[in-house]
Order: C-alpha cells, then structure tokens, then sequence
C-alpha cells in the first residue's frame, strides 16, 4: 500500500454492537488516502471476528489484536508507534465520522502548518445515533488555551494529530479514562492548537459511557492532570482556573455522580 496521508486509529475492546458502523463510517470517508488501524484489546465478544471480515474486504485496513487486554492508553500508544500517516486521526469503536469528517481535517491542517492538533464539532447522540445535543469547541489557539483548565478542549474521536510534530508524544499508561487530557497538554508544547467549526462526528452515548466518561476515578485524574500540567510541562493557571478546580474538587463529596454528566452538559452550553 503507498504510504498514506492519515492514519485513523481505532481502538475495540467488546465493541461488537456498534463496530460495523464505525468501521464503516471512515471507509466511505471521501477522502480515501488513509490507513485505518483497528487493535481488539483482549475482547471476549465477536470484536476480533468483525474486525477480520471488515479487514478481508479492505486492504486499508489494518487488524491488530492483544492477547490480553492492555486498556486504552497502551494500546493507542501500540498504534501510534505503528502509524505511518503524515497525520494521525483518532475514531472511537462506537462512534459515526460524517463522509467529509477527513477531508475536512485534512486540508484545515495541510492550510495551518502551524497547527499540531485540531478537532470539531459533534453531535451528542442516543444509542440510535439520534441527535441529543451539539459540542462546540473555541476555535483558536489563544481561546482554547484560555479553556483548558477548565475542561477538555477537543473530542477525543475527534482529534487529529501532526505526526512529525508530535513524534515524542505518548498516552500515559497509568492515566487511563483520562489519558487524552494529559496527551493535549503535551501535544500544546510542541505547537498550536485550533477547531474546526464543522461538525464531523457523532458520538454515541447510553447510561454505561456516561458514568465511565463523568465517573469520580477520571474526575480525580482530571484535577490531578492539572497540576501536572503547571509542575511538569509549565502552564500557568489563572486564578479563575484554581477556583474552578478546588470547586470540582468539592463537588466529588455532593454532587452524585449519575447527575454530572448532564450538569456538565448544561453549563457547558
């Protein structure tokens, strides 16, 4: 296969339910000089089985499989090191990437040499991929800089990634359910961020992600993170940044968990 443009990583572990559509949605990408890197993390369901099938029909297709389950951040880090795409876009195992999502990437990136990791809109979606809400992110870099502290400034399936810019850039295996936070401060070291204004991908959500995406272990890295981010890699926090963690920080012991992620939700509008 000539070298691709992009390399789209997709991590599955017990994805069989929703896997096909994924897989799907990037092979009708119209933008079609890409790799896509699909790695089963120990899956105990029919994951491995669909992946082969969907691999069998397409030679862009690259299937990977761990013998045990290595979790998120180790096996991102398995991908990336096997990426060969001047960029590296991120797809989730149960999410839906519009036909124009790479295309759209692609040329933000190629026309912003300056840029080492973008991403944009999503819809918020039942798991019939009907529409819930929309996410908006800041667009510029000044503007997501000024919002990083206060929460995740990209859609994790969303991101894509300057590979040649970002080469010394990894997941941190030990903060797995929050490892794309920590990968962002990094990737904001070695150049600019931005958004698209698009919407480029529907992400599914039921009951079970929503206590995994809002539950108190990745709260904790979260804040933990941000600390991080100020000892270790040299941002500085405002003021604002500090209130708002110690008020998190204070919402772990009253505010019950199942609530979070539509309080988040409403406010972040």
């Amino acid at each position: 296969m000539i070298t691709p443009e992009i390399s789209v990583l997709m991590p599955a572990y017990n994805a069989e339910k929703y896997l096909g559509v994924a897989l799907q949605s990037i092979l009708d990408q119209t933008f079609t000089a890409f790799e896509l890197i699909v790695i089963d993390d120990g899956s105990s369901d029919r994951t491995w089985e669909i992946i082969q099938q969907y691999a069998g029909r397409d030679e862009r297709i690259v299937a990977l499989k761990n013998e045990k389950n290595l979790k998120i951040s180790a096996t991102l880090n398995k991908g990336l090191a096997l990426a060969r795409g001047k960029y590296l876009a991120r797809m989730d195992a149960d999410d839906w990437s519009y036909s124009d999502r790479l295309k759209k990437q692609y040329d933000f990136m190629e026309s912003h040499p300056d840029i080492v990791l973008s991403g944009g809109v999503l819809e918020i979606c039942s798991e019939d991929l009907k529409k819930i809400s929309l996410r908006t992110y800041q667009l510029e870099d000044r503007e997501i800089r000024k919002k990083i502290f206060r929460y995740s400034p990209f859609a994790h399936p969303l991101i894509i990634c300057r590979m040649l810019a970002l080469e010394n850039v990894r997941y941190n295996n030990r903060l797995f359910d929050a490892e794309d936070y920590d990968f962002y401060f990094q990737a904001g070291l070695a150049g600019k961020f931005g958004n698209l204004a698009d919407t480029l991908l529907k992400l599914r959500v039921n009951d079970s992600s929503m206590s995994q995406l809002h539950g108190a272990r990745q709260e904790r890295l979260t804040l933990f993170i941000r600390l991080k981010a100020v000892a270790e890699y040299g941002y500085r926090a405002s003021v604002g940044d500090v209130l708002y963690s110690l008020a998190q920080a204070a919402s772990l012991f009253i505010i019950p968990r199942r609530w979070k992620f539509w309080l988040f939700n409403f406010f972040r509008k």
